[in-house]
């Protein structure tokens, strides 16, 4: 099966974790690197194998800088169903563009990846002496090669039926890894500060990148917590703030989440953080605010919001405002949030669980979105957060259990709020069905007692 005659073609490795959360991962970071992802691009769907268009090269290597989804990036030189199909396929690839790679003086080494399916060393083998065809005139060296090349082989998804054959055989240049050991380098378990709620490493570089976070961006964060989305912010060179209503968390007091601590010590805080990873000097402050209450004058301050509000089941917030005009126009704008809400709709979102009412009352000012990652149960497409000055971007699913999940979702700020906006969910149809079926927790629960209940009966039968 030859490829057609582009000349950016790229394969890329997935890691299969956060399924859902890569293909608007990636395209956030296309989009911010002067690329684009575009219908023609293949996907398959839970597959850890994407080919995709990108322009040249230097994108490809900048957006494995950035993400964390995925392992590796390569570029493509031939991909068949059957090894046949494979060697016709580099056959046709122009020799040109190979040349540079295979010459005299370069060093190389070819290794082999299989997904799903383990192969001997003799199979290994086997592979690599038939791809003796290519012009291939440097010497091998398996430590410091120059260049790297790999045949990738799919054997799909299901661990209890592996197929004798591949579904699909690539090889390519390896062109670089992701930035996947980022999940280990900042693991909260090795964090100076911790809560109970401190967002993982991984998710908070995921929602950075979905937020599209760039150098000398200035990134807020409402629900500020330990800081962990700040962190992720402040690794990819942008300034960060925030604010937390509960006055320990802020301050670094109170008692520790750590097992055998019993208090926190004296230099347990947010800004310690980042001093422990080197980012510091992205720090602005942190300060002690209820974001019920407004506390922004009228201006442009953020480039981004990023948040998390995964402790709003424990608590019950009534309204939520935020003033008009806090992020700088022509920017991306994201608001995360983990939120469980009840009884009335807010103007910009609605989620059907919980305690909470979130009301956006103004819109930051912004030619750019918002992002929440909201935990859902009981959720239907139709509840997608909506206002008339955001469009959507894409809405992700993180299962949690068998009836419970979390949604991060990413809007994009399509117009500048105006006063007639203030009370647009009223009156939209888009929202009826959806008020007064929002408690989360009596619903989480009640599941629970019914169970309890049933368990005793069965004990006095």
């Amino acid at each position: 099966m030859a490829l057609p005659g582009s000349l950016n073609r790229y394969l890329l490795l997935m890691a299969q974790e956060h399924l859902e959360f890569r293909l608007p991962e990636i395209k956030s970071l296309l989009s911010l690197l002067g690329g684009q992802f575009t219908n023609s691009q293949e996907t398959y769907g839970k597959s850890p194998f994407w080919i995709l268009n990108i322009p040249s090269e230097d994108i490809a290597r900048n957006l494995m800088k950035r993400t964390v989804c995925a392992k590796s990036i390569f570029e493509l030189w031939g991909h068949g169903k059957s090894p046949e199909e494979l060697y016709t396929s580099l056959k046709s690839y122009p020799v040109e563009k190979m040349v540079p790679f295979l010459h005299s003086d370069s060093t190389y080494k070819i290794k082999i990846h299989t997904f799903n399916k383990t192969l001997t060393q003799e199979e290994k083998v086997k592979r690599i002496d038939a791809l003796e065809f290519l012009p291939f005139q440097g010497k091998v060296n398996l430590k410091k090669p120059q260049h790297v090349f790999s045949i990738l082989e799919d054997y799909g998804l299901d661990p209890n039926c592996i197929p004798e054959n591949p579904y699909n055989i690539y090889f390519g240049r390896w062109i670089a890894d992701g930035q996947r050991e980022l999940i280990e380098s900042y693991s909260v378990k090795k964090r100076h500060f911790i809560g109970n709620t401190s967002m993982d490493a991984g998710l908070s570089f995921i929602m950075t990148n979905h937020a599209k976070v760039k150098e000398n961006d200035l990134v807020f964060d409402p629900f500020v917590g330990t800081g962990g989305l700040l962190i992720a912010s402040a690794h990819f060179g942008a300034y960060v703030c925030g604010t937390d209503i509960d006055y320990n968390t802020v301050h670094g007091l109170g008692k520790a989440s750590r097992k055998n601590q019993k208090w926190r010590g004296p230099d347990e805080n947010i800004r310690a953080n980042l001093r422990q990873y080197g980012l510091e000097k992205f720090y602005l402050d942190v300060l002690v605010s209820d974001a019920s209450k407004p506390s922004w004058r009228k201006g442009t301050y953020f480039d981004a919001i990023i948040t998390d509000l995964s402790i709003w089941y424990q608590r019950i917030y009534k309204e939520i405002r935020f003033t008009e005009g806090n992020t700088k126009g022509n920017r991306k704008m994201r608001l995360s949030a983990e939120t469980f809400l009840d009884e009335e709709k807010p103007k910009w979102s609605q989620v059907p669980q919980g305690t909470a009412k979130n009301d956006f009352k103004r819109i930051p000012s912004s030619d750019t979105g918002v992002e929440c990652s909201l935990r859902a149960a009981w959720y239907t497409e139709e509840m997608v957060p909506w206002h008339p000055c955001l469009r959507l971007i894409s809405n992700c699913e993180q299962k949690l259990s068998s009836h419970t999940a979390r949604r991060l979702i990413t809007m994009e700020k399509v117009k500048e709020f105006e006063n007639r906006d203030e009370y647009s969910h009223l009156l939209s149809d888009h929202f009826l069905p959806y008020q007064g079926h929002n408690s989360f927790r009596e619903k989480y629960f009640s599941g629970v007692t019914k169970r309890i209940a049933k368990e005793e009966k069965c004990n006095h039968e």
